[in-house]
């Protein structure tokens, strides 16, 4: 019982941190460029996991290869490269709200990849569940009369999809090695790679280049400006609460409950997150969007009702 409250504290603080993320980053979206941010960030966060890793790695008994190594370089590249990059952007370019809301769909979007890619049965559930998130994302963009940027939401859909990408990918590590070190470590080496990169937009050439297609943000990333009096508090809480202490609290909940009652984060997440958003951004919140995130959320629920009907038959006829 004392571990089933842990694990419900997990996610209590869990939810809390994922749910002011797009409201923080939109706090200081003026003060860093999108890049700078996204490679400060998950850098100091992947060092906060560090020693919980660490710790898993000891407990385990395991010693990293080459092989391994190469893997969270992979999927580093997918998650922060290629996922973080476009929900960064998609924060600039859309409301908070919004991208919350939409993000949270990805749970969904990785059970059709992992259909996809490693053969996981899907059930008339899982299409019901995709089928109302779809809706409620419809509802939310309200294509007829959108007032959002068509930019904003692309970018926000791709980033989850990225995202669920990422998280398919790294199933077998997961596997092998804990959630806690595999989102450590591609953390890790996916802000190194960007990091690489954002020293290479300093080359004259390649600046030029990416200036000339329009792509201002990508050239002469800079790394250490932006930093006020008002922004370092914020920046910490990113990089620490948010992206560190978000990321290990919801890998103990994983540990101390279920895979299903983990989820209930990304339930939870887009109630909480528009009412913050309206509180601190005061951002207005239409009718329009209270209907498709009810419709994201009949989805969730009904998946994680489905999911654990599914279980509770299985576990009774293995008794």
């Amino acid at each position: 019982m004392f571990t089933l409250k842990k694990g419900y504290l997990c996610i209590a603080l869990s939810t809390f941190f994922f749910s002011t993320m797009e409201i923080s980053l939109k706090l200081v979206s003026g003060n860093f460029n999108s890049i700078q941010m996204t490679v400060s960030r998950f850098l100091v966060g992947s060092l906060v996991l560090l020693p919980f890793a660490l710790k898993v790695l000891k407990a385990k008994k395991i010693n990293l290869e080459k092989k391994d190594l190469l893997q969270f370089a992979w999927l580093g590249f997918i998650c922060i490269v290629i996922s973080m990059i476009l929900y960064q952007l998609a924060v600039i370019n859309t409301k908070a709200s919004v991208v919350a809301s939409i993000f949270s769909c990805n749970p969904i979007f990785v059970l059709f990849f992992a259909h996809l890619l490693l053969k996981a049965p899907i059930y008339k559930h899982n299409i019901i569940a995709l089928i109302m998130q779809v809706v409620g994302i419809l509802f939310i963009i309200n294509p007829l009369h959108t007032k959002l940027s068509p930019v904003g939401i692309t970018l926000t859909i791709l980033s989850a999809l990225t995202f669920a990408f990422y998280g398919v990918c790294g199933k077998k590590s997961t596997s092998k090695f804990g959630g806690t070190v595999v989102t450590c470590f591609s953390f890790i080496f996916g802000s190194l790679e960007l990091l690489v990169l954002t020293l290479m937009s300093h080359i004259s050439s390649i600046a030029d280049f990416l200036i000339s297609h329009n792509l201002d943000t990508f050239a002469n990333v800079p790394l250490f400006t932006g930093y006020t009096a008002t922004s370092i508090p914020v920046f910490l809480y990113i990089a620490v609460g948010v992206t560190g202490m978000g990321y290990c609290f919801y890998f103990l909940a994983m540990e101390y409950t279920d895979a299903n009652t983990t989820s209930l984060i990304f339930f939870f997440k887009p109630i909480i997150a528009p009412v913050l958003a309206f509180i601190v951004l005061k951002e207005f919140i239409p009718f329009n969007m209270i209907i498709g995130i009810g419709f994201i959320l009949f989805g969730s629920i009904y998946t994680i009702l489905c999911t654990m009907k599914m279980q509770h038959s299985i576990d009774n006829q293995t008794a």
